[in-house]
């Protein structure tokens, strides 16, 4: 990603579910961007228009050890079910087997059982059912 991709970044984020700005993808873009441990790479149409994204990370918890998760991946709703999602997330997983990294993780919410499907097709098992809980600290 580029921060020029922010604006169409955030029409994608929007169709996963997580309405954003273009100044907001940016901005947490530019946080992201000096980290090792974290990568956004982006798929792109024969025109260089973003088409899809995926966001990995490297997290160590001291309950669990080293992961790769993946903090959100989505492909534009017109270029869906063509093999892309695939692509990304092949490209996540080699991002994080770069750094040492032997397991992945991906959260996917109850309702999304399309997203089921391919993490399923693509080798994951769903391991848990958890609840999440959030506090604004503002």
């Amino acid at each position: 990603m580029v921060t020029a991709d922010a604006p169409i970044v955030a029409d994608l984020a929007a169709q996963l579910g997580y309405p954003s700005t273009a100044d907001e993808i940016a901005t947490r873009f530019e946080e992201l961007r000096p980290r090792d441990d974290d990568e956004v790479l982006v798929a792109t149409d024969a025109d260089d228009t973003p088409i899809g994204w995926v966001h990995v990370a490297r997290v160590v918890t001291l309950e669990s050890g080293t992961a790769g998760l993946i903090g959100g991946l989505v492909v534009d709703d017109a270029h869906r079910s063509g093999g892309i999602g695939a692509e990304l997330l092949s490209a996540a997983e080699a991002w994080a087997r770069g750094r040492g990294v032997d397991r992945m993780i991906v959260r996917s919410r109850s309702e999304r059982q399309r997203a089921h499907r391919f993490y399923e097709r693509a080798g994951y098992v769903q391991v848990k059912l958890s609840h999440v809980f959030e506090k604004p600290l503002v």
